[in-house]
This record gives structure tokens, sequence and C-alpha cells, in this order.
């Protein structure tokens, strides 16, 4: 297959699923892998998508990737900032883990840990963490989010008020050169401003496709958060606003 008509196909993939990785394009167009790479480098350079770890996908401020599609995005980069967070989480703590697949992937971690107390209003992160029986978890209140398990709403603001935990677990859609943090549902965000309000540690959680991203509601800034954990360092414009916010960065060595 010609090299336009690879390109044409890959944009009537996203139109379909919104992501696509480099290993189902090179089982289907029987290319090389870097082939691929040039094929996407080339769309990403065009405008025509956005590339992300391990693949591309079609970017919007006003609309979220599909939860099945978030599910196997990057799921290695999370897996790695999940064993990183876990290591800073002693046994016996208490927890807020809001809404997301890293969130998710970091629950699957916590399993080795022991006496845990979670708040959380994300059934995904309930029911992996339900199998350990010396943990206590609470699920918040509200409106259950049909297309991720999530749970929003006033409800679930004020259950989340009525505890003060020793760390906070948050996930994040964008985060932007100058610090300021972005996510797409209004709801969502009012229970992750509450989440951070009360906690006395804010582990921020994302993968480096984070860095840039655009979203249309403010959460609020880095300047919020003390440690921010992610699969590959950002550059020297993120690394100085952290510093000069006293944020503590954790990725691989």
């Amino acid at each position: 297959m010609k090299q336009q008509r690879r390109k044409e196909k890959i944009l009537e993939i996203l139109e379909e699923t919104g992501f696509v990785s480099i290993d189902e394009l090179v089982e289907l167009f029987d290319v090389t892998p870097q082939t691929v790479r040039r094929d996407l480098n080339q769309l990403a350079d065009s405008g025509h998508l956005i590339r992300h770890h391990g693949g591309a996908g079609v970017e919007s401020s006003t609309q979220n990737t599909a939860y099945n599609t978030r599910q196997t995005l990057g799921a290695e980069a999370k897996t790695a900032i999940a064993k990183m967070v876990v290591r800073d989480i002693p046994d016996g703590s208490s927890l807020f883990i809001n809404i997301g697949t890293t969130t998710e992937a970091i629950a699957k971690e916590l399993l080795t840990k022991k006496s845990l107390r979670i708040v959380t209003n994300n059934l995904h992160v309930a029911s992996i963490l339900s199998q350990k029986d010396d943990f206590q978890i609470i699920i918040a209140g509200g409106e259950v989010r049909h297309s991720d398990g999530g749970i929003i709403g006033e409800a679930t603001v004020d259950l989340v008020k009525q505890f003060q935990m020793d760390f906070a677990i948050i996930g994040i859609s964008g985060i932007q050169e100058d610090g300021t943090l972005l996510d797409f549902d209004y709801r969502e965000v009012k229970v992750a401003q509450a989440i951070i309000s009360n906690s006395r540690r804010v582990m921020l959680c994302t993968d480096s496709s984070k860095f840039g991203r655009s979203a249309m509601v403010r959460l609020g800034t880095l300047e919020q958060i003390d440690d921010l954990y992610t699969d590959v360092c950002p550059g020297d414009t993120y690394n100085e606003l952290m510093k000069s916010f006293g944020v503590q960065l954790h990725c691989p060595n």
C-alpha cells in the first residue's frame, strides 16, 4: 500500500476509534514500525493527529478520549508510574483516589500494601481494592458517569469534605507550560479540587502525553501539588516551573 493511502486509512481509523497503536498499524499494513512512525509523524506535523507514546490520537479540548481507548493507551507508562507511587505510600495510610485509568493502574499496585483506608469516586478503583480484606474502602456518593465509572456531583464533593487524608492520588488530562492543570468535566474538577483541599500530600500522576495537552476546564495549578509522577521527565520549561513551585518530580531513571 502506498504511503498516501496508508495515511488516509490511518485517519479513517482515528475518526472511528479516536486512537490507534503503532503495533496495530504494523499488523494492518504489514510494514515496519519505523514506516508507521514516519507516517504518524508526518500526519502530526500537518496537524491531522496528535502523537502519543505507542500510537496516535485525535485531540479535542472539549471531549476526552474514550475510556476503552485510554485503558490501553500508554499501559506500560501507567504501570511504571504506579510502581513509583506505591513505593511512597506507607502501610496503614489513608488515601483519596480519583477518576482515571492511571489511578486505576495505581490501585492494582496498591494491592501489595497493608491496612490502607481509601476514599474514592472511581468504581473501578473500589472494585480493584476490594480484593484486600485489610483495606477499608469508602465510595463517594453521587452520579455515576456511565462512560468510565466515575462518580461526580455535589454529593460527591460533600462526602470528600468530611475527610482529611494522608495522600491524594489524582490524575489530570492536561498540564500547560504555565503550570495550569486542565480537565474536561466541570463536575469531576470540583471533586478533584475538594480532594486536593482535604489532603496532606497531593500526588499528581500523569503520563508524559498530558504535558502541553489542552482541555477546557481549569482544575488548578502545579503550585497546589506536592509530587508529580510521570513516565518521561519533561523538558526544561516544566522542570524549572516545578522547582519554582516546590513540586518534587518523580520519573524513571
